[in-house]
């Protein structure tokens, strides 16, 4: 069982496949679900406090916007978790959106910079399309179990 970091990271779609195939996914739900969870935030629904943003400057310069960081917070440390990655790129806005076009940017090199396997795969805009998408990550996510393709 791997760990996948999941991008878009809000794709409750990629985050249910990743489980029905047996590996843990890593996505920006589960994180919030523990943070939502956690007794002694004092800022709801937002939850977040001023420690986020400067947790964040492990992936982010203090330069960069604190949005930034704030969302590095929660996605560096899926990155340094993660043992194998899916990207879908020119995703609808309802399979999952990320919402920061620099934190997007820097998500993308922090993952390709860290040489795991890595399925990258444009966003299906049709059903034979879809029924591909789906087959390429029952394949990538097999080939990490070791598992015949």
């Amino acid at each position: 069982m791997a760990k996948v970091f999941l991008y878009p990271t809000t794709s409750l779609i990629l985050s249910d496949l990743v489980a029905r195939f047996g590996h843990t996914p890593l996505s920006a739900a589960l994180q919030i679900r523990e943070r939502i969870q956690t007794p002694g935030l004092e800022s709801p629904p937002l939850q977040i406090t001023p420690e986020g943003p400067k947790k964040g400057l492990r992936w982010a310069a203090v330069e960069v916007p604190s949005g930034v960081r704030g969302r590095m917070s929660l996605y560096g440390p899926m990155i340094e978790d993660a043992e194998a990655a899916i990207i879908i790129n020119n995703a609808d806005y309802s399979f999952g959106c990320m919402g920061c076009a620099r934190t997007n940017e820097l998500i993308n090199f922090l993952i390709r910079k860290k040489n795991i396997p890595l399925l990258d795969l444009e966003y299906p805009s049709n059903d034979e399309e879809g029924v591909e998408f789906v087959a390429a990550i029952k394949r990538f996510l097999d080939g990490l179990s070791g598992e015949v393709a």
